[in-house]
């Protein structure tokens, strides 16, 4: 199945036509539902532009800008606000239904501790609240994470003479699950579950499944499911798209698409949401012959595919390289009126990024400032890695400054990401500057940042202070990885320092890890260089019989070392048996071979030898 083929199933048009790079598709599909569009968005040559019908755009290089989106939520919450001061200085006792009504449309606006300050103004004015007020306050304290308040006012409700209801549980499981407090918000449940007067309902069985899964307990939620059933409660859509989902981010897709069968069986219909999440399953293992059916099935099921399903997809066909494809896909998205988020964009910008085309990756990213999208940090981490892995950290420098500009927070990766590229460049003092901010910011660094800053290190030739580091790190009782003990190992056998480099592996091994390939790598390379030709045969041995199978790199390695010592007969037996494992020598192997081999057997003998090893493609 093509990719062509996944394309043609997002459009509309009985007969669209979209280009890819092994043929032209057409594909056949009956109108799927959508919103029609006054003003659209078109991607020709790489570059994401706006037109109307009745515009002509150069289609080369011009960003033409759309009007920004409407009325935004802080006019919302102007407006709240003022119809809140208006009931309150009424000379009649405001409804406290009118206000409880205004509060919860605040609350859907994510102004939680607005309104937890419009309830207090409540209480200082004598205003009566009812449960449902106190039931709005418990909702907001727990989406600031102060479940612990939430708790506080049941007394509050008593005292009032309420009782909690469904909807006061419900809230403060929830809210417990969002603070990680797994253990307590189950025990809540089952206390609820043992009540009489109180019963859970749908919701609430729909809120403890979702924490379960985003807590990793996705086993625990499907027998929760199987519970509802024996108990006849009837689980709704919602319950079974959350555990598809966490299926799906559990690499089980097998059993993802067996509930999807048991929920349509039983009669629920998959909504966008059901099947966005298994397409984004499928995307992750490049199942795209299963991507297309499902696409088909939505058609036949009339469920339109939304700003999310579409992203699921750009963002999968950009990581496989694909990025002519993903901006067909934009393309429909567009043409069906639906309007690309900062999410899509992001995933077009990574996709380029990932190329090395960083002109397009910034056009994409200047063509969402244009329609009045806030680019976030993700977006420009994407850049900087984009321009750091190109060499050109002037660019990279000027983006990451741009962040704070702009009123953005650093996260801990974009720190790492210029962090390496800074030191990648040779720019040390730089890179100190912005590590001495990271600290001053309260941005506590993690193990890719001490890796960055023990590699720098390393590649300085300064084993000493390197390994002094590493021993620092690990008197701070900081988490250390295989990526860490690799860097220090190659370090060490960079230096000579084969004793510490056997104490290393007895110590990594000791802390439950286990050596990759970089690792037997850098070790063979070690002891090549100190001649210990056998050791290091004796080591690809070890590999050959272990999980950890030899690279092409693992070969090259120590059939160079074999060269390097004239030991010719040796190292063709290595390129024997490299050749048997699929592997070819590349080309620093190759000029090596010419010039170790005595004088004498540079004939025809010679250059059959070197096409034998050599590269299909040399």
């Amino acid at each position: 199945m093509s990719i062509g083929a996944i394309v043609s199933a997002f459009t509309k048009f009985p007969q669209f036509q979209f280009r890819h790079h092994q043929g032209t598709f057409l594909y056949n599909f009956a109108a799927l539902p959508h919103s029609p569009s006054s003003s659209r968005l078109c991607v020709c040559d790489n570059i994401v532009t706006t037109t109307s019908s009745s515009s002509v755009v150069n289609p080369k290089r011009s960003i033409s800008t759309q009007p920004k989106p409407p009325e935004s939520a802080s006019n919302n919450l102007d407006d709240a606000l003022v119809s809140f001061n208006r009931m309150l200085n009424s000379r009649s006792i405001p409804s406290i239904y009118s206000i409880s009504k205004l509060l919860a449309s605040t609350v859907k606006m994510g102004h939680y501790q607005t309104v937890l300050s419009l309830i207090k103004q409540l209480h200082l004015q004598g205003v009566p609240v009812g449960a449902y007020t106190i039931n709005i306050e418990i909702n907001c304290y727990c989406h600031l994470n102060r479940v612990d308040f939430g708790f506080s006012l049941l007394g509050s409700l008593f005292k009032r003479g309420y009782e909690p209801d469904v909807v006061t549980f419900t809230t403060l499981i929830k809210g417990l699950f969002a603070q990680d407090k797994f253990s307590e918000a189950k025990n809540l449940f089952i206390k609820l579950l043992g009540q009489k007067q109180i019963k859970p309902t749908v919701v609430t069985y729909g809120t403890v499944i979702n924490g379960l899964c985003k807590s990793g307990n996705t086993k625990i939620a499907i027998e929760l499911l199987r519970s509802m059933e024996t108990l006849n409660f009837e689980a709704d859509v919602y319950c079974y798209s959350m555990i598809i989902d966490s299926l799906c981010k559990d690499r089980m897709i097998s059993d993802a698409k067996n509930l999807l069968i048991e929920m349509t069986r039983k009669g629920f219909s998959p909504n966008v949401v059901t099947y966005s999440s298994l397409i984004h399953g499928l995307c992750n293992f490049g199942q795209w012959k299963e991507v297309t059916e499902l696409l088909r099935e939505m058609v036949d099921r009339n469920v339109s595919p939304n700003v999310h399903t579409f992203s699921v997809v750009v963002d999968a066909l950009c990581k496989e390289g694909m990025v002519k494809e993903a901006e067909d896909v934009l393309e429909v998205m567009i043409k069906r009126g639906e309007v690309p988020n900062v999410v899509t964009y992001n995933a077009l910008m990574d996709g380029y990024c990932l190329r090395g085309q960083m002109e397009e990756a910034h056009m994409v990213f200047d063509s969402m400032v244009n329609r009045g999208l806030q680019p976030n940090i993700i977006s420009y981490s994407s850049l900087i890695n984009g321009y750091c892995k190109k060499r050109r950290i002037d660019e990279a420098v000027y983006l990451f400054k741009e962040v704070s500009r702009k009123g953005l927070n650093h996260d801990i990766i974009t720190y790492n990401t210029i962090l390496h590229g800074l030191f990648e460049n040779g720019k040390f003092d730089i890179a100190r500057e912005v590590f001495n901010e990271m600290l001053a910011e309260g941005q506590s660094p993690n193990v890719v940042t001490y890796n960055i800053l023990l590699d720098s290190v390393c590649k300085n030739r300064e084993f000493a202070k390197a390994f002094s580091f590493f021993r620092s790190m690990q008197n701070n009782e900081l988490y250390i990885d295989i990526v860490c003990y690799n860097i220090i190992i190659n370090a060490a056998c960079k230096d000579g320092k084969l004793e510490i480099v056997k104490e290393l592996l007895n110590e990594l091994l000791s802390n439950g890890l286990q050596p990759n390939a970089r690792t037997y790598n850098a070790v063979i390379n070690g002891l090549c260089q100190e001649g210990s030709l056998n050791e290091a045969k004796e080591l690809l041995m070890r590999m050959e019989d272990s999980d950890c199978l030899p690279t092409d790199v693992t070969y090259n390695i120590i059939v160079r070392g074999f060269l390097k010592k004239n030991k010719t007969y040796e190292a063709m037996a290595l390129l024997e048996k490299m050749r048997g494992s699929g592997f070819s020598a590349d080309n620093y192997t190759i000029e090596m071979l010419v010039d170790v081999l005595p004088t004498r057997e540079q004939d025809s003998n010679l250059l059959n030898m070197i096409q034998k090893f050599a590269p299909k493609d040399t």
